[in-house]
């Protein structure tokens, strides 16, 4: 995970970034998750189950929170994540869902 040393000015206000792109209706829902320590792995393999104390992924990455949009491009929904406050100290991670209809 790359830090960053020098973040990048601007408004820190989510709840302004939340009200903008709910209003634009770009936002579906989002909401702060649990700390990753909460989170549990889950397989099942065989005929048989394994339910792990969580993260999966490496302890010095974290997901702090999720937020859905509905974007008609991957590069509109990367243009709303540039403006959401944690891409200046932090990072996010844009992720389009499958596209099931592709598969017809």
């Amino acid at each position: 995970m790359e830090t960053v040393d020098d973040p990048a000015g601007g408004p820190d206000d989510i709840d302004r970034w939340v009200e903008q792109h709910d209003a634009s209706g770009a936002r579906v829902w989002g909401d702060r998750l649990a700390d990753a320590g909460e989170s549990r792995v889950v397989r099942v393999r065989g005929a048989g189950a394994t339910v792990e104390p969580g993260p999966l992924s490496d302890a010095h990455r974290a997901i702090a929170g999720i937020d859905i949009l509905e974007c008609d491009t991957l590069d509109e929904a990367v243009a709303i994540a540039l403006d959401h406050p944690m891409a200046r100290g932090g990072v996010l991670e844009v992720w389009p869902f499958y596209d099931w209809a592709a598969e017809g």
